[in-house]
């Protein structure tokens, strides 16, 4: 099912079809999306019934519903949404204390998706195991902060795009998310707060390098060698190592902010001292912080996580390198929180169902 009409979030306030009224009310429609968090356009009282009509023949209003909330023992929280397609995504919500790069932090994170499924078939993760059925939309993308902070009252204030969907190959739609997720009449997240988790689409990292918000940029790299990576990410075929470190050098050039490099620890493949070593010159070059994540089990896959010895001597030679690195210890392990898990369950539910 496609939907006919635009959702109202899809746009920001000087596109809406709000016919000869004054400007002034595309702010009063703002506040009551924004501010006021209506739940549907009728709620709108302040509006002429004549405007509230119009708008409400010309666009959806509700992007998602929540069909699945699990909680961790950790107050991890991962939300499964049905869109109007009938098609699902998922957030995953994670508390302050430690946050996903492995800093000590007071925010509470939400980890958005951008697509429904995935292109990119990377090694380790459940997004891509149905495949890539569609991009978001501008207001699918942003409806997951507003519903979130509805349905877990809480006060989102960092976002990671790093859930379903790889968010660069959607990057019109991306791109018009960010600016109403950073707009002071939006959600009124700022840039620095936001981060976009990439698995290396160099031309789109150049790209991005030119946008003036100074959004910061995290590489899910998991090999150190086009040889390695390329068993985990099939994505680096068609941007090698090379053409990739070079777009992120560009990247880190014209932002001047630290970068991350997400770095999967699965045993056997990549968690070799030489993988190491080769890793803490990447990192140097970029000026890059590591984030190391022991491999999260993912039904399907065949994958292990190393020992805890072989962790702890890979970030070791990444300290000795003078290379900052943290192990992500995880958070949501219980709940499915590895990008996928919950939708792949829903959809598999169905068919047997």
């Amino acid at each position: 099912m496609k939907p006919t009409r635009p959702l109202l979030l899809d746009q920001i306030p000087e596109e809406w079809d709000l016919g000869a009224g004054p400007d002034y009310r595309r702010k009063q429609v703002a506040e009551w999306l924004f501010a006021k968090r209506a739940n549907s356009i009728a709620e709108m009282t302040n509006l002429p019934a004549s405007l509230r009509q119009q708008l409400e023949s010309a666009y959806d209003f509700t992007a998602l519903k929540l069909t699945k909330l699990q909680g961790s023992h950790d107050t991890t929280r991962k939300l499964l949404w049905e869109l109007r397609t009938g098609d699902y995504i998922e957030s995953v919500l994670i508390p302050a204390s430690l946050d996903l790069f492995g800093e000590r932090s007071d925010r509470f994170t939400l980890c958005v998706s951008t697509q429904v499924g995935c292109a990119y078939g990377c090694k380790f993760c459940a997004s891509g195991l149905e495949g890539w059925k569609r991009n978001l939309t501008a207001g699918e993308i942003v409806a997951q902060i507003i519903e979130t902070e509805r349905v877990t009252k809480t006060r989102i204030n960092n976002l990671v795009f790093m859930g379903m969907g790889e968010p660069l190959a959607n990057y019109a739609n991306l791109m018009q998310a960010l600016q109403i997720i950073n707009a002071s009449w939006g959600v009124g997240i700022g840039a620095r707060h936001i981060t976009i988790s990439t698995s290396g689409l160099a031309p789109q990292i150049r790209e991005l390098a030119d946008q003036p918000l100074q959004i910061r940029l995290a590489l899910s790299l998991h090999g150190a060698t086009d040889d390695v990576r390329q068993q985990i990410m099939p994505v680096n075929r068609k941007y090698p190592l090379a053409e990739l470190l070079d777009a992120c050098a560009d990247y880190q050039e014209k932002k001047r902010k630290m970068m991350t490099l997400e770095y999967i620890l699965i045993e056997g493949v990549n968690d070799s001292i030489e993988q190491a070593t080769l890793l803490a010159k990447h990192a140097r070059r970029l000026h890059a912080k590591v984030n190391l994540i022991p491999y999260n089990t993912v039904e399907g896959l065949e994958w292990r996580r190393p020992t805890d010895f072989v962790i702890d001597r890979f970030e070791a030679v990444l300290h000795a390198a003078k290379v900052t690195a943290t192990v992500r210890r995880e958070k949501g392990h219980d709940i499915d929180a590895a990008c996928g898990q919950l939708r792949l369950k829903q959809l598999k539910a169905e068919a047997s169902g």
